[in-house]
């Protein structure tokens, strides 16, 4: 329904994006990890004087060890932060049961913090209270900022990690694969992935796309440099 003045009505609601990191954190640390590291890797290796059947089995190598790697971590790291949540839940649960007014206190004393009148806050606070099964949930956000209803997946976070990581670290391989005998190709193609992936990234999270291919590009080319120096110095050392 159009307003007096013939303006579009306003809008109503509107449909965010899923901010609690179920996949986006680890995939976003993934692509730019397997890139980053499996580059990094290649470059120090053909600085020290590796020959491309040595490259590429050496990025092949890292290639698995690092997605391996970077899903067990994601799980590991997920799941245990979940089992900390519930602990946390059980804790919260039982105080409601045991000390249901002090909680109450506790619930009204939030709201008022969040700017509610004295006497609206301990309404509010007792209306959440009377519902049990609301007011553990209620007590969960409030007090650990998180919700109980939507904990994010290790799975999903270890699928996510490994796929990603799997997919920018076969980015300086191919190359390789291709027959090239110079990191220059493999340089090239990472530092397009660096910035096509910042890119990505920065729509995602709303911010310039020149800012997040920038400094991607930058961060990986300084890590590349380092190893690729290391495996020079110790290439021409080593007999």
């Amino acid at each position: 329904m159009s307003t007096l003045t013939g303006a579009p009505p306003p809008e109503l609601h509107h449909q965010h994006r899923d901010v609690t990191g179920g996949w986006l954190r680890p995939a976003t640390f993934g692509v730019m990890d397997g890139l980053v590291s499996n580059f990094s890797l290649v470059a120090g290796v053909v600085g020290g004087g590796a020959s491309a059947h040595a490259v590429v089995l050496t990025g092949l190598a890292g290639l698995v060890a690092g997605s391996c790697s970077m899903a067990t971590g994601e799980y590991t790291s997920v799941s245990s932060q979940n089992e900390l949540t519930h602990a946390e839940i059980t804790t919260e649960r039982r105080e409601l049961s045991v000390n249901a007014e002090e909680e109450e206190r506790e619930l009204a004393l939030i709201y008022r913090a969040k700017g509610l009148r004295p006497e609206l806050a301990e309404e509010v606070a007792r209306e959440l209270s009377a519902q049990p099964d609301v007011a553990w949930r209620v007590h969960v956000r409030e007090e650990l900022g998180v919700d109980p209803d939507d904990l994010p997946s290790p799975w999903t976070a270890a699928a996510s990690s490994f796929v990603a990581f799997a997919l920018g670290a076969l980015v300086p391989l191919v190359p390789f694969f291709l027959g090239a005998g110079s990191v220059v190709l493999a340089l090239v193609l990472s530092a397009l992935a660096l910035v096509a992936a910042g890119g990505v990234i920065s729509r995602l999270t709303a911010t310039p796309a020149w800012f997040g291919s920038s400094r991607q590009l930058l961060l990986g080319g300084i890590s590349a440099a380092v190893t690729y120096g290391v495996g020079l110095l110790v290439g021409s050392g080593v007999s």
